[in-house]
């Protein structure tokens, strides 16, 4: 069966129509978790490092947040633990096969509220997200590299 260019056009944009809010869903869960933890090339990496980055990328406006972890790594990496660098864990969750160097930010007290005052973490850890579609789009948490 032969298709005309005009039958090809309307499969085309149907197409589009369908996958078009799927991928911009998932692209905005993924694009939201690695402005919120991931910082390929971190400067420092004390808690100067942890007030701009949160200040920055958090943007905390009304209660400082209680903790916050970056991943220094290449977003390939990051995304190879939703696939062949990662193994199942808990439901709906994948663990990363090695170790990630991070830098977890906690709030050091003082007024809940900004401007926030942090103390920097530096690891290397095995960390846990969660996955759609083969994006990473959750950090849940980290372990110790034993």
């Amino acid at each position: 069966m032969v298709m005309s260019p005009g039958s090809l056009m309307l499969v085309f944009v149907l197409s589009l129509v369908v996958i078009s809010p799927t991928l911009a869903k998932d692209n905005y869960r993924y694009i939201k978790f690695l402005t919120q933890h991931y910082d390929a090339k971190p400067t420092g990496r004390d808690h100067r490092y942890c007030e701009s980055m949160m200040k920055k990328r958090i943007q905390e406006t009304s209660k400082c947040k209680e903790a916050n972890t970056f991943i220094h790594d290449t977003k390939k990496n990051i995304k190879a633990i939703c696939g062949e660098n990662g193994s199942p864990y808990g439901v709906n969750f994948r663990i990363s096969n090695s170790p990630f160097q991070i830098t977890t930010c906690k709030h050091s007290g003082g007024s809940p509220k900004p401007p926030c005052r942090y103390r920097a973490f530096k690891d290397f850890r095995y960390i846990v997200i969660a996955c759609e579609d083969g994006w990473p789009v959750h950090f849940d948490e980290s372990f110790i590299s034993t």
